[in-house]
């Protein structure tokens, strides 16, 4: 226990230096992406959502603006195609890129989220919960996580809830270590690369990882 607790302090800790150290030299990036938005697309720049954070606390979210306005509405647990009309020319780009999650590392600098977690998830999710799933709740969303690696939209939504809570139940600093280096790949070469292939390998017992 006082080992868990330890690692999650030298999270925290490695969350703020990292987030600073990619937020300052981000920044003319930042730019170069509001205005590549406001200039191919009608609407704000930035799309901010309520979402459930740790042990359920509700936070507000930030992303780049990758779909036109009024394309908020989604099947809940369905992710959006890639070939979704919805999307913009220039939120293609970003979604294949990831850029457009970047203005989550201010979720980070605030202690919303984490760089790795479980995914945050719409308010309405929370309905359908079991006492399972909730355990998800039990660490910081993350910009990235075990499942966004291991397949991510290629995935179920109850194959995503299961790694999930399998990395709350088995966290550790070299597991986020893990996953932040796939998410690298997971950038350059795309999640379809890395369908079929998650980072762990879950046992019976739910005890093993490799």
């Amino acid at each position: 226990m006082e080992n868990k607790r330890f690692q999650r302090c030298v999270k925290r800790f490695f969350d703020i230096m990292v987030s600073m150290v990619i937020l300052i030299p981000c920044i003319p990036l930042f730019l170069v992406t509001a205005v590549s938005i406001k200039a191919t697309s009608p609407g704000p720049v930035f799309f901010m959502q309520k979402r459930p954070g740790y042990r359920g606390r509700t936070f507000c979210i930030y992303k780049f603006r990758t779909m036109r306005p009024g394309s908020e509405k989604m099947v809940k647990g369905q992710e959006v195609a890639k070939d979704d009309a919805r999307i913009t020319p220039v939120g293609r780009f970003l979604r294949r890129s990831k850029l457009d999650e970047l203005p989550q590392i201010l979720n980070v600098l605030k202690g919303e989220m984490s760089l790795v977690g479980p995914r945050p998830e719409r308010l309405e999710s929370l309905a359908d919960y079991d006492e399972v799933i909730k355990r998800r709740l039990d660490m910081l969303p993350g910009m990235t996580g075990l499942a966004q690696v291991s397949g991510n939209i290629y995935l179920s939504l109850q194959e995503r809830y299961r790694l999930d809570v399998y990395y709350v139940e088995h966290f550790s600093l070299w597991l986020d270590i893990r996953i932040l280096m796939r998410t690298v790949g997971v950038v350059l070469r795309g999640e379809e690369k890395y369908r079929g292939k998650s980072l762990v390998r879950e046992k019976s017992d739910k005890t093993g990882m490799v």
